[in-house]
């Protein structure tokens, strides 16, 4: 099995994780998968940014700590990660700023002889990357044009000189495998969205989710959505349910900070009954916490954020290809069952990038919802056996489409009758049964790994990829809930069928699956967790499980 690492590293603003991206790319095109993990500060400019690239001739879903190519931008580079090289380990880095062992360009000089900007210092060290990586120089032509159009022949020269100025080392040989399209899980949600007929985007930015943002404004004119970027968080979900309330299916993007802002919103959704999508990526708190860093911190925040009691769908998917089926997914659901639906997320997931597998994905499509038949008069609440009323949007001749975020009867009319007050609360939570029918039906566990292996580990999110890798080395099954609420508890128990010994694996303190799945009865009996920010690696999460199950 082939399977190299690439760590490239630098100050922000010198393109760090737009160079791993493409050297992600570069090596797609050689037949391999990818996964891309990037670490930065929270800092505009400076700090140390770096991005791990992960090539392999299998999928892969996390990095490794070990790395077979180090390319330095600053002496910080290679200070910080040299305890990650090895013996075999291909050094190139920036001669002009940095002191090492290993191949040496004198990058600064080059890109002021060429005429370059200073951000494309990356180029260069790409361009050194490819000749010690033996990859043809026609390939990296091809990739540096496709994803480098500006100043292209500018960057080029720069790229080429890079290529020339160091000996291949380290080679990586082709595979007869396809070039898989590279995402990022943001990119990935946005897709399955799209997919699903979204036609409205509604964010402000916001780390993790900003990409989604960015990703959707460049789509907005190739799929006729609406792109909107208010003020505010408040102003986000309060414009998202009037575009809901006028018949557009309409997603949000936000972190945890920003879904504060919007959880009144949210109960105003759960009582007018209005369908909102709501992308939440997670990241380090309380409060601003580690902006830029990865957490699962916030799944019972988001099972029970509003006041009152409503139903909503919580989905977390882990990979680039769960993300683009289950936002479709959700995005459907929120509009057939007239409530909220959460695509939960961790900062791994959305920012890492990956290759994404056109196979796997079940298609989606934009699924119909139950709509109103045309008997008058309208009544937005209407009773029915599952609690879903039929659905019209404004502008509709000779009706009245009247949502309130009081109590109120069929019409929608203001109540405080005990009565009807109480037939309400039973009509809105009654959607839920149906919801988990639909739930049930739809394979919302995914089981990894040995199928079959008594000792099984219990995930959620992007740990899926690290687990998966491990189970596969130990012979042990992984677990992974895909929808968290309403829970699939006939779904979950069928995967548990014969795990004797449940080991959770979680980036958070106190252990928020765990606590989930126990109240269904559900017994853990041990648990790895990671509560600093960063993901588990390989080498990490493999000596932790080595110490558990022993």
């Amino acid at each position: 099995m082939n399977d190299y690492s690439i760590l490239i590293g630098g100050k922000a603003g010198e393109g760090i994780n737009k160079a791993g991206s493409v050297i992600a790319r570069i090596l797609s095109h050689r037949g391999y998968f990818q996964y891309m993990y990037y670490d930065y500060p929270s800092l505009i400019r400076g700090g140390h940014n770096f991005a791990i690239v992960r090539s392999s001739t299998h999928r892969v879903g996390t990095h490794r700590n070990a790395i077979d190519f180090l390319l330095a931008l600053d002496q910080n580079t290679v200070d910080t990660h040299r305890w990650r090289c090895g013996e075999e380990t291909a050094v190139l880095f920036n001669a002009s700023k940095v002191e090492a062992e290993g191949m040496g360009i004198p990058i600064d000089d080059i890109v002021e002889e060429e005429g370059g900007s200073s951000v494309m210092v990356n180029t260069c060290l790409i361009g050194a990357f490819g000749r010690a990586a033996g990859i043809p120089w026609n390939t990296m032509e091809e990739v540096l044009t496709l994803e480098i159009p500006k100043k292209i022949e500018t960057n080029l020269r720069i790229a080429r000189r890079g290529y020339d100025a160091v000996e291949e080392r380290t080679p990586i040989p082709p595979q007869e495998g396809p070039a898989h399209p590279i995402l990022s899980g943001n990119e990935a949600i946005g897709l399955g969205l799209l997919d699903a007929g979204l036609d409205a985007y509604v964010a402000y930015p916001m780390t993790p989710s900003s990409g989604i943002l960015h990703f959707l404004a460049e789509a907005a004119e190739d799929f006729a959505i609406k792109v909107i970027h208010p003020e505010n968080e408040i102003a986000v979900m309060l414009m998202a349910l009037g575009c809901a309330y006028a018949g557009a299916r309409t997603a949000v993007g936000t972190s945890g900070g920003g879904f504060c802002l919007m959880s009144e919103g949210l109960s105003m959704a759960g009582m007018t009954e209005e369908p909102i999508a709501i992308v939440m990526g997670q990241r380090g708190g309380p409060s601003t916490g580690t902006p830029t860093y990865t957490a699962q911190g916030d799944l019972h925040f988001i099972l029970n954020a509003g006041q009152g009691e409503f139903p909503r769908f919580v989905i977390s998917p882990g990979n680039a290809e769960q993300a683009y089926e289950w936002s479709a997914r959700a995005l459907n659901l929120s509009w057939k069952y007239q409530a909220p639906s959460f695509i939960l997320v961790d900062k791994t997931l959305a920012e890492g990038i990956y290759s994404f597998d056109r196979d796997i994905p079940a298609p989606v499509g934009r699924e119909k919802e139950p709509r109103w038949e045309g008997e008058s008069p309208y009544h937005r609440y209407a009773d029915t056996e599952t609690g879903v009323s039929p659905l019209a949007a404004v502008p509709l001749a000779g009706e009245v489409i009247k949502v309130n975020s009081y109590h109120h009867d069929e019409h929608g009319t203001t109540t405080e009758d005990a009565e009807l007050v109480a037939w309400l609360n039973e009509k809105r939570m009654r959607k839920e049964e149906s919801m988990l029918e639909a739930i049930e039906g739809l394979s919302p566990v995914a089981i990894a790994g040995d199928g079959s292996a008594e000792t099984a580990l219990l995930c959620w999110g992007s740990n899926i990829g690290v687990c998966t890798e491990i189970a596969e080395e130990a012979g042990l099954r992984v677990i992974q809930p895909l929808v968290l609420s309403p829970f699939p508890v006939q779904a979950f128990n069928e995967a548990l069928e014969n795990v004797t010994t449940l080991v959770a694996v979680e980036t958070n303190l106190t252990g928020q699956l765990t606590r989930l799945v126990e109240g269904f009865g559900c017994c853990v009996d041990d648990a790895i967790l990671r509560y600093d920010g960063r993901p588990f690696s390989l080498e990490d999460l493999r000596e932790e499980v080595e110490e558990v199950i022993e």
